[in-house]
């Protein structure tokens, strides 16, 4: 008896290990400080600050200590965009009880001003309460894309519509840094996401 009460306890110490999840990966370049107290600087998303589908202007200060998501799109993109879109949806509908915030930067904004990402917003019926997207100078979010997002951003003549981008859906936590990549074209990858957020959101 006492042999089944100890197999019995090590079955539950073994299904509350496998409950745990772990801690999400850091992406990008660390900088180790050497001293009394060792420390890891991680990469941060830069300061930014562009306009919204509203006219108001968002940025950096709206989203200290707010987990978000990430991604590069254009309103005309013929390709990848539509899929990326109605992903994000899923996600944002999946998480709808978690305080997550989503940002999508145009890669195309001498088209895509703010009354064109309005007209886009109403048109595809995306509920606009947490999410934003964004327009600005186009060399701004470029680079914001590749030093800060660390995605490749850039027009292209061969590229469908005229534009390259990434199809990532990139994860920030409360302290800006990105704690993952994902397929915005990819089921598995949505699923991913989603969970993911959902274990980020129990980190102080």
């Amino acid at each position: 008896m006492r042999s089944y009460f100890l197999i019995i306890s090590a079955v539950i110490v073994l299904l509350g290990s496998c409950s745990e999840s772990e801690p999400l990966q850091i992406f990008g370049p660390k900088e180790f400080i050497e001293g009394v107290d060792k420390d890891t600087v991680y990469h941060t998303i830069p300061f930014w600050s562009f306009e919204n589908q509203d006219g108001k202007m968002v940025g950096t200060n709206d989203y200290q200590g707010e987990l978000y998501i990430a991604d590069f799109f254009f309103s005309h993109c013929p390709s990848i965009c539509p899929t990326m879109l109605e992903n994000m949806k899923h996600v944002q509908k999946e998480l709808e009880d978690y305080n997550i915030n989503i940002i999508s930067y145009t890669v195309d904004p001498k088209n895509d001003h703010v009354e064109r990402l309005k007209w886009y917003t109403e048109n595809n019926q995306i509920d606009t309460k947490n999410w934003n997207f964004v327009t600005g100078i186009q060399q701004d979010i470029y680079e914001l894309g590749v030093k800060g997002y660390l995605v490749p951003n850039q027009e292209d003549a061969l590229a469908p519509g005229g534009f390259l981008h990434s199809e990532k859906f990139i994860l920030i936590d409360k302290k800006s840094r990105i704690r993952g990549f994902y397929d915005g074209t990819e089921e598995h990858d949505i699923e991913k996401l989603i969970k993911d957020v959902k274990t980020l959101s129990q980190e102080q």
